[in-house]
């Protein structure tokens, strides 16, 4: 990340303690995840839109429609903030007010520009596409020229970026320690399910290798 400092934009102000700033941290939870939330604002009105995403040193992709309304506005250069956050399990405590969840959740913020050199486009890609599947890129055939028109890919420095981190049991009340109900974990995993085939696998087809770094976790 570009800055050491925390400054109020990143700054967590509520359960400050969960909070993580380091670079480490922050890599961790993106790379454990390939979908994200972007959000933005054109001509006052603000969106947020979910997309696939991925990591390359400091930096974060992701790609679209050329004529997506998303793209269109990001490519000028406006601030955009990305968050990621992953459901690790739900906290139930002996009292709605302290039931709650652990997470583990990211905000990055910068500004996205257009990947432009025709190179670079190649070389993200198939770190995308090796990220889902290791061999994958290597085995598809050449991207036509429609293909790649149709098709805009954007990059964000990471200016700066803060991560909050829940883990561990329920914070009971001592005086709601005796009542008569369930306190504990419910854990939440998520997990890669076994390949489903189409139709038309060839039985000589390579088969679906692993993603290069773990998808979910």
């Amino acid at each position: 990340m570009a800055k050491k400092q925390v400054s109020d934009r990143i700054r967590v102000k509520r359960e400050h303690q969960l909070a993580h700033y380091d670079s480490e941290t922050l890599y961790s939870v993106l790379d454990s995840h390939i979908m994200a939330h972007i959000g933005y604002v054109i001509k006052g009105q603000p969106f947020v839109t979910p997309t696939l995403y991925w990591r390359d040193g400091s930096k974060l992709y992701w790609h679209g429609s050329a004529a997506s309304r998303m793209l269109k506005a990001q490519v000028k250069g406006i601030p955009v903030c990305v968050t990621v956050s992953h459901l690790d399990g739900i906290v139930f405590a002996r009292s709605g007010f302290n039931t709650s969840i652990n997470y583990r959740s990211a905000m990055v913020y910068g500004k996205a520009e257009l990947v432009t050199d025709v190179n670079e486009i190649e070389r993200q890609f198939e770190l995308f596409f090796e990220r889902l599947s290791q061999g994958r890129w290597a085995s598809f055939r050449p991207s036509t020229a429609q293909e790649l028109k149709a098709t805009s890919m954007l990059v964000m420095e990471i200016e700066e970026a803060s991560v909050k981190i829940r883990t561990g049991p329920p914070e009971d009340e001592e005086a709601d320690l005796d009542a008569l109900i369930w306190g504990g974990v419910l854990p939440i995993l998520t997990t890669l399910g076994k390949p489903e085939p189409d139709e038309y696998l060839r039985d000589d087809a390579a088969p679906l290798g692993p993603p290069s770094r773990p998808i979910v976790g």
